[in-house]
């Protein structure tokens, strides 16, 4: 028996996915670990710092926080919304039996009606991961709008700076879906292509995701610069792979 079409999805899919998979435990690693070589943990530093800044200055403009809060509240429920409806839009695809593109010859590989209910699965749970993480981080980030305009000297700033992080995190995770489901997208055009754009996103990401722009010197009371903050960033980083007890 020859080496026939169908079969290039049996090596070129998961030879994709793994790149993929690779690469971001690999940038986990880096994320909790090494933050500063980051753009992650570089933008969690500043964000720390901004949250501190506001928490502890004599003069809080509560307004401004909040509004910077708030918008990424909105871009959060912006792409949740588009996550759903774009689950929607597969659902109603599915149901469409008239519809035979997609199994037609013009796709080179596996066009038999089990591989394609398995790239119909396989996007609509990047999707449904990606809206569950925005609406995650849409609601860290109303927790954190709370705690900001609570008018009281007594919030921790800590409680803060957990909430901002988290929701960044998960918003992140968010993108991330966003990304693998684009690459199960080209799929349904054939292994070949999928596998194309998980070359060409794990160069793209590596460069996005790279920091060599060292930390500002920034200081809290005084006394805490770049390395405190930077080990704070690390701390945060783990927290959100710890077992929540707010729910």
């Amino acid at each position: 028996m020859g080496f026939e079409k169908r079969d290039l999805d049996v090596v070129l899919v998961p030879s994709g996915l793994l790149i993929m998979f690779v690469y971001h435990l690999q940038l986990l690693y880096r994320y909790l670990h090494q933050p500063h070589t980051t753009s992650m943990g570089f933008e969690n530093f500043n964000k720390l710092f901004w949250v501190r800044a506001n928490m502890k200055g004599q003069d809080r403009n509560v307004g401004t926080c909040l509004q910077v809060i708030s918008s990424n509240t909105s871009a959060a429920t912006f792409l949740a919304s588009v996550s759903l409806t774009l689950c929607s839009l597969i659902g109603a695809w599915i149901s469409n039996t008239n519809n035979n593109f997609f199994v037609s010859d013009l796709v080179f590989g596996d066009t038999r009606s089990t591989t394609l209910a398995i790239k119909y699965i396989s996007l609509l749970i990047c999707f449904l991961l990606a809206f569950s993480c925005f609406i995650q981080s849409a609601r860290h980030f109303v927790h954190a709008n709370y705690l900001i305009s609570t008018p009281s000297p007594s919030v921790p700033t800590r409680s803060v700076e957990v909430a901002v992080i988290r929701g960044c995190d998960f918003w992140s995770v968010g993108l991330r879906a966003l990304y693998f489901a684009l690459n199960l997208l080209l799929w349904f055009f054939g292994p070949i292509p999928m596998f194309a754009c998980s070359v060409f996103m794990v160069l793209f990401l590596h460069y996005l995701d790279s920091n060599t722009t060292p930390l500002i010197e920034h200081e809290f009371d005084g006394r805490q610069g770049a390395k405190g903050v930077e080990q704070r960033v690390s701390e945060v980083a783990m927290a959100i792979h710890m077992p929540s007890h707010q729910n």
